[in-house]
Order: C-alpha cells, then sequence, then structure tokens
C-alpha cells in the first residue's frame, strides 16, 4: 500500500509548515497502519509506504524502481467523484503506470476490509493472440472466485467505401461478409469455450454483431451485469507506442465496474518513463522545503 502525502496547491509559493507536515504525516502513518491492520485479518502479507510528493509522478516512480506487476486504484481519491469519470491522479496513473492496473470504479458502497467477490467475468476477445493473452489470468481468479467468464466477441461492421448509395450487389457483399465474420467467430468462441471448460471452469460465449466494438461492449458489460472485465491493453490493431487501444480507453470511463487492464511496457518505454520519473523526483520535494 501507497500513500502519497501531497503539498498544498501553493506550496510552490510558500514554504510548508514543518509542524503541519509532522502532523499530517503522523495521520497518514496512522492511517496505513489501520489498512494494514484490516488487510493482515485475512491473512495478506501487506506492506505500506508513506511518500511526499505529487501523487501520480510518486506512485509511477514506486512502481518502475519496485518492478510492480500490478497497480490497483480508484477511479477517484479523496476528494470523491466530480465531473469526470476518471480523477486527473487515475487518468495519469492509467496511462503511466507500468504494467498492469486494476482500476476500480468509486461507488461508495464498499468499505475498506470488505470481501471482494466476483459472479461474472467477461474477456473480450478479437481473436488476436494479445487479446487471449489474458486468459489464463481471468481462468484462475474465475476459479478462485467460482465466477462465471463470459467470452465476449463483438464481430465489426463491414466497411464498404460509399461514394455513392449501397447497391443492391453492394448490400448482399456487406450481409455475406457479416455472416462469414459471425461463422468464424462462433467457430472460434466455441474452441476456446471448449479448452476452458475442459479446465474445470463454467464458461459462456456470446457475439454481439455488427456494431462500434467499444459501445457493444459497454453495453454488454451493463446487460449481463458482469462484475469484473479483464482484457489486454492493445488488440489486434492496437499500437504499441500508446498506454492503451482505443477500446480500453472508451471502458476506462463507460463502465462501472471494476476493469483488469493486463499490460507489458515495451523496454523503450519503460526506460523512458523511469528517466521522466526520476528526472521529477529529483525536484525539491516537501520534505527538503521544510528543513
Amino acid at each position: 500500500m501507497v500513500r502519497v502525502l501531497e503539498p498544498d496547491a501553493n506550496a510552490d509559493a510558500t514554504p510548508p509548515d514543518p509542524l503541519d507536515w509532522e502532523v499530517r504525516q503522523r495521520e497518514a502513518r496512522a492511517y496505513l497502519k489501520r489498512l494494514v491492520s484490516l488487510a493482515g485479518q485475512r491473512h495478506a502479507d501487506v506492506q505500506s509506504e508513506l511518500i511526499l510528493g505529487r501523487a501520480a509522478e510518486q506512485i509511477c516512480g514506486w512502481a518502475l524502481q519496485h518492478d510492480a506487476d500490478l497497480t490497483a486504484l480508484a477511479s477517484h481519491g479523496e476528494h470523491g467523484r466530480c465531473e469526470w469519470r476518471l480523477s486527473s491522479t487515475a487518468r495519469k496513473l492509467v496511462d503511466g503506470a507500468p504494467g498492469s492496473v486494476l482500476l476500480v470504479p468509486v461507488t461508495g458502497s464498499r468499505h475498506a476490509g470488505t470481501a471482494v467477490g466476483y459472479r461474472r467475468i467477461m474477456v473480450p476477445l478479437d481473436g488476436s493472440a494479445r487479446a487471449e493473452s489474458v486468459l489464463p489470468m481471468a481462468s484462475r481468479l474465475a476459479r478462485v472466485h467460482a465466477a462465471e467468464l463470459l467470452i465476449a466477441h463483438v464481430t465489426p461492421a463491414p466497411e464498404l467505401t460509399r461514394v455513392a448509395p449501397l447497391s443492391a450487389q453492394d448490400l448482399e457483399l456487406e450481409q455475406r461478409v457479416n455472416a462469414r465474420n459471425e461463422r468464424v467467430a462462433r467457430v472460434y468462441l466455441d474452441e476456446i469455450r471448449g479448452r476452458l471448460s475442459a479446465a474445470g471452469l463454467t464458461v459462456r460465449t456470446v457475439i454481439s454483431r455488427d456494431g462500434d466494438v467499444r459501445t457493444r461492449l459497454a453495453r454488454l458489460v451493463r446487460r449481463e451485469q458482469v462484475d469484473l472485465v479483464i482484457l489486454s491493453a492493445y488488440g489486434r490493431r492496437g499500437a504499441r507506442d500508446v498506454p492503451c487501444g482505443s477500446v480500453v480507453a472508451h471502458l476506462l470511463t463507460h463502465v462501472a465496474v471494476p476493469l483488469l487492464v493486463v499490460r507489458e511496457r515495451p523496454r523503450r518505454i519503460m526506460r523512458r518513463l523511469a528517466q521522466a520519473a526520476g528526472m521529477r523526483a529529483a525536484a525539491r520535494s516537501p520534505a527538503q522545503a521544510a528543513s
């Protein structure tokens, strides 16, 4: 557990009061100690660390330094929900944290120490090896929680060049492509379902036909009452020079369930993030300013 104690908004212009900083640090350490105690009751190995600085920068730097495989965070922090689906800190962490990210939306119905359980876990697949790479993790979570795995696929709408209304021949071609895509997708999902079912998992497949992949998946999450979505940061068309693909970016702000984005950063991006985090960490911290 990492708690970042941020300076006041005007800290750059006014040096922080050393006594005030001491009080805030004591309160933050007491808060972490309480959370560690709650987690320890569940026989978990939990450690905590208090860091001073800007939240997103410090957390990204800490994750890089400690080779964190997964960063778990809430959609909003101590200021609560706002007009945006993601707080600015959450948005920066989704973009900058190395490795995978678990984003949990703030609903106000769950408290620290409350047991978490999943009944239905959705895994969107587009037929690519990237998308399928999350299946081992999803399978393990489904087994632990005795949850149903919902394997989802959206057949994309055919893209025909339109410089005039489509002719009857064009419409027939479009229908044939749709039928072909659905047929291939069904065979593909049946194979995935058979393999996972043979491992003792409860698996169901669903195909959403002919639509925008992002909006169809968001509707499926609501319609199927999904508890957790697990997906790769990049699909078949995802460019690795961005933090995540367009489907993930859309779901981050359009679904109200936890979203586990599985990602392995290219080493060149990791180096760039590490260099940026190091430069920011070298800047004057609130603790240094108080001394």
